[in-house]
């Protein structure tokens, strides 16, 4: 693997250098030849061969540069725009240094604004290379290629919070075979899609028969000899084997380390969900909702006109759900169903397709017709706009239970009860009813652990696309 890595870093060099020449060549023409923005004065004219020993020095500078950045030591968790402003960083330097030392050995032979073309067009080029990488990534590891599979000890607050991880960002090529835990004893049970393998004393066996190239290590620290025994036993085997720190078991969310010449520093950190993001978040739903309403007031009119044409009964469903910190509210919806569905759904248990507490039939006889085109454009959530500018949902959030499954959540299913419940979010853009119960929550806390404004914008952007498609409504 190390020969691989090896050969692919000097694969990327190479390619980096004809990137960078490449982009230099560009710089020139628009500079001298395009001569955009600005014209090139008579007598200030230097042709490609001019700066041939200019550019190949740039380059090499550049390699060196980027070698400092890490540019090439990228880890899967390495997001593109980190990976971008390491090569940007780099870029900066590199150009300053070779602009220093040819204006210092050559004083005005060069133009300097060649010098900004060539390193925008150097990061664009270098940045686009990395982005159809990833992209390519992402579709070979789609078809199981270049995927880790990865084994998690221990099914605590940690071992979820590393199935969060891995199941919201399927782009890191993570695919989790399982997990061990002592209280596998007890009868813990799968977690959506994670299969509960054993106890920690079947881990030999395990190993034998799953392929496992990584295991994670997340038991308490004060367990520490069976955690250096789990970890030679995966050396021994050749599989890669880390442990999760006990100090972590804080709360991963929370928990901040810096340096202080040399000497780290373990702290922690205010929830991002602080009462100055609250009041973000809400400008934002607001703004949204405000926004949409001369789009959404003709649909309702229109969609209100079709269910009472289609039957009679009320146009809106109303029905409680619980919120945030477990606080009952009503909710809003079209109505797409008949209007006494509730009194049968005991009669259609067993055709629910939904691991507990949840209800879900893909083809519920109770429907409407006009019921199963809104459910499958979503449009039945409309309503729920006025929820939003009450203030009792977000645009985005974990979606609302009903307090008959609320009361079979388990301890760290209420984690999701932390923030106002949304319109959208993770679960739904991920697979929506497709998802597991288990495997919504674990979007729905890590949404919670890792939230922003720019998340929100992105998930609302992400949302448009799944509704138009339909996949996964019902």
């Amino acid at each position: 693997m190390k020969t691989i890595n090896l050969q692919l870093r000097w694969v990327w060099i190479l390619l980096d250098l004809f990137m960078i020449y490449l982009a230099s060549f560009v710089a020139w023409f628009i500079r001298y030849e395009l001569r955009w923005f600005r014209n090139v004065e008579p007598g200030y004219y230097s042709n490609i061969e001019s700066y041939t020993f200019l550019f190949l020095g740039l380059s090499i500078v550049l390699i060196l540069t980027f070698n400092g950045n890490q540019v090439y030591n990228i880890r899967r968790s390495t997001s593109w725009v980190d990976e971008v402003y390491r090569l940007a960083n780099g870029v900066f330097v590199g150009t300053i240094i070779v602009m220093a030392a040819t204006f210092g050995l050559r004083p005005l032979a060069f133009s300097r604004l060649l010098f900004l073309y060539d390193a925008v067009l150097i990061i664009g080029f270098l940045g686009f290379a990395r982005g159809l990488r990833r992209y390519l990534e992402f579709r070979l590891r789609a078809k199981g290629i270049n995927v880790v599979n990865l084994l998690i000890v221990g099914a605590g607050d940690i071992g979820l919070a590393v199935m969060r991880a891995v199941f919201a960002q399927p782009n890191l090529g993570y695919r989790v075979v399982g997990f061990v835990d002592n209280d596998s004893e007890l009868g813990i049970t799968d977690i959506g899609r994670f299969k509960a393998l054993g106890s920690l004393k079947e881990l030999e066996t395990i190993l034998e028969s799953q392929i496992v190239d990584e295991v994670i290590v997340t038991l308490p620290w004060r367990d520490q000899q069976e955690i250096s025994d789990l970890v030679q036993l995966c050396e021994r085997r050749g599989i890669r084997a880390r442990v999760v720190p006990d100090i972590f078991q804080l709360n991963l969310s929370k928990v901040s380390v810096e340096e202080l010449g040399g000497v780290p520093l373990i702290g922690m950190k205010l929830t991002k969900f602080t009462e100055s993001g609250i009041f973000a978040k809400r400008i934002l739903d607001v703004v949204i909702v405000l926004s949409l309403m001369p789009l959404v007031i003709p649909i309702f009119f229109l969609i209100s006109i079709m269910i009472r044409i289609e039957s009679n009964g009320p146009i809106f469903f109303t029905q409680t759900r619980v919120g945030r910190f477990g606080r009952h509210f009503r909710i809003y919806k079209f109505r797409s169903m008949e209007v006494d569905a509730e009194k049968h759904q005991n009669e259609l248990l067993e055709l629910n397709q939904a691991a507990a507490p949840l209800f879900k039939i893909p083809k519920d006889p109770r429907l409407t017709w006009m019921g199963r085109w809104l459910r499958k454009s979503s449009l039945d959530e409309l309503p729920q706009l006025i929820n939003v500018l009450q203030g009792e949902m977000s645009i985005v959030g974990p979606r609302p239970g009903l307090p008959v499954e609320v009361e079979q959540y388990k301890n760290w299913h209420r984690q999701r009860l932390d923030v106002l419940p949304g319109i959208t979010g993770l679960w739904q853009v991920s697979g929506r009813s497709d998802v597991a119960f288990d495997e919504m929550c674990l979007l729905d806390i890590y949404y919670i652990e890792n939230w922003s404004l720019q998340q929100d914008v992105i998930l609302i952007l992400r949302t448009v696309p799944k509704v138009f498609l339909g996949r996964g409504a019902y």
